[in-house]
């Protein structure tokens, strides 16, 4: 897909100086309406934010006026649009609004809501655009928090052909290409490659569509109680009859004659403002979903067949690689190629230290999900005096202690003070020591987690020398405050 990619849209070699300060908007705007989804009236407020506020939705219909974070985390359904909440408050299709807020490239704002979802406007995210931009822009003191992406980030979904992959860019683009396989619309692609100049022009103004053998079912299932043929593209895939069309037309509180089949393959012969209108507002779509992450990113971000599901577990893996990277900030201060922590960052993880550190460095970590540690094994070991004499063999007891270090650092991941938190052993499982460890080896130890609750962890940890499976077992590890020191 990526050779794909890069075959249609190319090298565009004209990369602008993205942002360097954080933004807010100058002063508060407002725009009325009726959500897409629950036919419910809503003003929405946009209002400036301090810096590192990030977008925060205020529920001011409902008492104490509740607020939620636009965050991934908060994500909680992605049916026909993307839906967010604490608790039992939620916040329906927020993607049209935090495309309008990302594109604009604001990184702070206050978004205060007067029913359970932003109005749907003209489906479209111009109208949010426009309001913002006519409230103006603030710049802030504080350096904006780029996520910068120096490895190759990939999501599949074999089962619907999606495919997400965001490359290394010292600035931002995205390119999509749909197919539907169905002859209505076909295959498009479009590609964004500067925020600045062509988000508003060029991507806002793309409507939300789809098909008309859609709509009978979405009315029915309650889905589009704000929907109307102003607020959203219908492409005709299929013939109605003209009483067939009444009925629609009666679900949707549309008056009797207000729908007609169009001769241009789009229902009332409705004018697309792009060629490719569809492919562009997957497209919006997607930066909505991205501004989910809580930062700008750098990168180039290719999609093929996008939806709000696959976008949110895309930026679920985003905000993985982030939580890493900022870990790794925190303890690795020195970047080194092929190093994710040297041994001077995980003594400032680990409480462990000679002779009983027994990992090297870090050379692979997915947050919550997998790591890989190295251990040198050399004569100097303390141990080969005693195991054995004239026959050194590491001890396979130690080499579980390795595995569950390795563990024990994708455990406190989580943690902001690993200094007063400590690793304990609650079962190994499974052990299994198939060739022994010799002096001059090198262990490559992987541990992959199998299961989190609370501050309990099971992972299955392996080693290996020179490829081969040297040690393998199932570990459960818990996590506890560290004891107070005696006086």
């Amino acid at each position: 897909m990526g050779i794909h990619f890069l075959t249609l849209f190319g090298d565009r070699s004209n990369c602008h100086t993205m942002l360097i300060h954080q933004r807010t908007l100058d002063k508060e705007v407002s725009l009325w309406g009726t959500g897409l989804h629950t036919g419910k009236e809503c003003m929405i407020t946009f209002k400036p934010a301090p810096v590192n506020y990030g977008y925060r939705f205020i529920r001011t219909d409902i008492a104490e006026s509740p607020e939620i974070p636009a965050l991934i985390d908060n994500v909680v359904d992605v049916l026909r649009g993307t839906t967010i909440a604490v608790g039992e408050v939620k916040v329906h299709t927020t993607e049209h609004v935090l495309a309008a807020l990302y594109g604009l490239q604001i990184d702070n704002c206050r978004i205060e809501m007067s029913g359970p979802e932003p109005p749907v406007m003209d489906g479209s995210s111009q109208p949010f655009g426009e309001a913002l931009q006519g409230a103006g822009f603030k710049e802030q003191d504080e350096p904006k928090n780029y996520l910068v992406i120096d490895e190759t980030i990939e999501y599949h979904d074999t089962l619907n052909s999606v495919d997400i992959v965001a490359l290394p860019l010292d600035d931002f683009r995205a390119t999509v290409m749909v197919d539907y396989k169905n002859p209505a619309l076909g295959s498009q692609h479009s590609g964004l490659f500067n925020l600045e100049k062509e988000f508003m022009t060029e991507f806002s103004p793309s409507r939300t569509f789809c098909f008309l053998s859609e709509v009978e079912t979405l009315a029915n299932q309650g889905i589009i109680k704000g929907g109307d043929v102003d607020n959203a593209v219908v492409i005709i895939d299929k013939q109605m009859e003209k009483t067939e069309l009444l009925t629609l037309g009666e679900k949707l509180g549309l008056e009797s004659d207000h729908l007609v089949l169009g001769k241009n393959g789009i229902l009332n012969n409705r004018e697309l403002r792009f060629a490719n209108e569809p492919a562009r507002h997957k497209l919006l779509d997607l930066l909505g979903d991205i501004a989910l992450l809580g930062m700008p990113v750098k990168a180039q971000v290719l999609a093929a067949r996008p939806g709000h599901a696959s976008n949110v577990e895309f930026v679920r893996q985003l905000k993985k690689y982030a939580d890493r990277n900022k870990l790794a900030r925190q303890y690795q201060h020195e970047k080194k190629a092929g190093v994710i922590f040297d041994i001077n960052a995980i003594q400032n993880i680990l409480p462990h230290r000679y002779p009983f550190l027994l990992i090297d460095k870090i050379v692979e970590f997915k947050l919550d999900e997998k790591i890989v540690s190295i251990k040198n094994v050399t004569m100097n070991e303390p141990f080969f005096q005693g195991h054995f004499p004239g026959n050194p063999v590491m001890p396979g007891v130690l080499i579980i202690e390795a595995m569950a270090q390795t563990g024990g650092i994708m455990m406190l991941n989580g943690k902001n003070n690993t200094k007063e938190s400590v690793v304990y052993f609650m079962a190994i499982d499974k052990a299994r020591f198939r060739k022994p460890v010799l002096p001059g080896d090198t262990l490559v130890i992987e541990a992959v987690m199998t299961n989190m609750r609370r501050s309990v962890c099971q992972f299955d940890a392996k080693a290996f020398v020179r490829g081969e499976l040297v040690c393998e077992a199932s570990l459960m590890a818990t996590v506890m405050d560290k004891p107070a020191e005696k006086k």
